[in-house]
């Protein structure tokens, strides 16, 4: 067989698949592959998969059979969380030929000439997760407006819903130096706003050598790193993906207020407001901790956004359950949320709990907390309308305009111009709301 010359990704789930993604492209870039669009002819498809729901594997049939939609004697290869997980599941899809495990997929151009001798049966190539042991840097260009930049993965929490530590492994870091070292690299690229990525990303430190001869205690290795890329020239914003309450400590929020880098926008996963399912959940904070970052967060940053995420219908979670979380969500000065409905993933804690909620009620209580997120949102936004703000320019799909996000992470459009383009960072008014965006002119 010819060696194939074109390839194309596709990446289902979270930032950090799309770092990892995004440099697994430039290594067959720099090998003299050409990189099209996933909805085109290729020669070789790539799908980064996640686990994260139990609809996994309903994605991952779906793009293979999307992909060979466009080019039927194309060669599929899939990665990611779920490919470490379900092995053998996945090579089982009609069309598959190739499985890399977590810590094969960074070595995945050692594995193309496999691919001559897969005879329409696809191979596995996954160890067992506990090889995946080394940090592998990641960070994406050239994909989108921002740079997502990977600096921990895998997880030593146990959290008994969650099947991420199966899928990446103990929880490791790279080391600050590099950290700051792509940065550069992403900032000598033109890119102005960069978004730290990991699983567990204020678990940064874990793995790392020890810095200037002294390891420091591990809820200071964050602050660590982010006071090291403040100092990074040519990268105007920093935003830090997603941070578990009990990391997100005093010190981090201080810095943050007081950076210029550092955008005020906190993302921390809360997933329940009851304590007694927090417990169930095996989360290491209950839910006064997490009021008390919050009531931290807004008492020095009072314009900062802040998200969480939420799982409704956790066994044993009943209605008076929901309705603590409701409630305390309700009254919490908070500015979005990603509502998850609990689904049984194989192999955790909690898919052997019993006292499970009916699909129907998940349900439910899943749409009453989106409407109350939307709520939530459109407040946040009001406080802003006819202020000035700090906007990164971003495609649109919408013709004749343009859309980005705040400093503080509101949505908002503006009109295509010639003042502007791409990438660049504008001074614009926020005019008024309409279909959950802030319209805007240029201030």
């Amino acid at each position: 067989m010819a060696t194939p010359r074109t390839i194309s990704f596709h990446t289902l789930g979270c930032k950090l698949n799309f770092s990892e993604t995004s440099s697994i492209r430039r290594q067959f870039e720099g090998a003299g592959y050409s990189t099209v669009d996933f909805n085109q002819s290729a020669d070789i498809y790539v799908i980064n998969t996640c686990s994260v729901t139990d609809f996994a594997d309903k994605k991952c049939r779906y793009e293979v059979r999307r992909a060979l939609k466009h080019s039927p004697d194309a060669k599929v290869i899939i990665i990611g969380c779920y490919a470490q997980l379900k092995p053998k599941e996945i090579s089982e899809i009609p069309g598959v030929d190739l499985v890399l495990g977590a810590a094969e997929k960074f070595n995945i151009l050692n594995y193309i000439d496999d691919l001559v001798h897969t005879h329409g049966k696809g191979l596995i190539k996954a160890g067992e997760v506990t090889e995946a042991k080394t940090f592998i840097d990641s960070f994406s260009i050239g994909d989108r407006t921002r740079s997502f930049l990977k600096v921990q993965d895998g997880c030593d929490y146990k959290c008994t819903f969650c099947t991420i530590p199966q899928a990446r492994g103990k929880s490791r870091s790279d080391t600050i130096d590099n950290v700051v070292d792509n940065a550069r690299k992403i900032a000598e690229s033109g890119v102005k706003e960069i978004v730290l990525t990991g699983v567990n990303l204020g678990d940064f430190g874990n793995g790392t050598a020890v810095i200037e001869g002294t390891k420091p205690k591990k809820e200071a290795m964050f602050i660590d790193l982010i006071k090291e890329l403040d100092k990074v020239e040519g990268i105007d914003r920093y935003r830090i993906s997603s941070i578990e309450p009990n990391l997100c400590t005093d010190e981090v929020i201080d810095f943050v207020a007081e950076s210029n880098r550092f955008l005020p926008h906190f993302h921390i996963p809360l997933q329940s407001g009851s304590d007694k399912i927090l417990k169930l959940m095996s989360r290491r904070y209950l839910s006064n901790l997490y009021a008390s970052r919050v009531a931290k967060i807004k008492s020095v940053m009072p314009h900062c956004c802040i998200g969480v995420d939420v799982i409704v219908g956790f066994p044993g979670e009943t209605e008076e359950d929901f309705l603590v979380t409701y409630n305390f969500l309700k009254d919490l000065d908070v500015s979005y949320f990603h509502v998850f409905t609990y689904s049984e993933r194989a192999n955790t804690p909690a898919s052997q709990m019993g006292d499970t909620v009916d699909m129907g009620e998940r349900r439910r209580r899943n749409e009453m907390l989106r409407i109350l997120s939307t709520k939530k949102k459109r407040a946040f936004y009001e406080q802003f309308v006819g202020h000035k703000k700090p906007v990164l320019i971003e495609h649109s799909k919408e013709e004749g305009k343009v859309t980005g996000f705040t400093d503080n992470y509101i949505k908002v459009s503006l009109p295509e111009s010639d003042e502007y383009s791409e990438g660049e960072i504008v001074m614009v008014s926020l005019d008024n709301i309409n279909d959950e965006k802030v319209h805007c002119s240029l201030s």
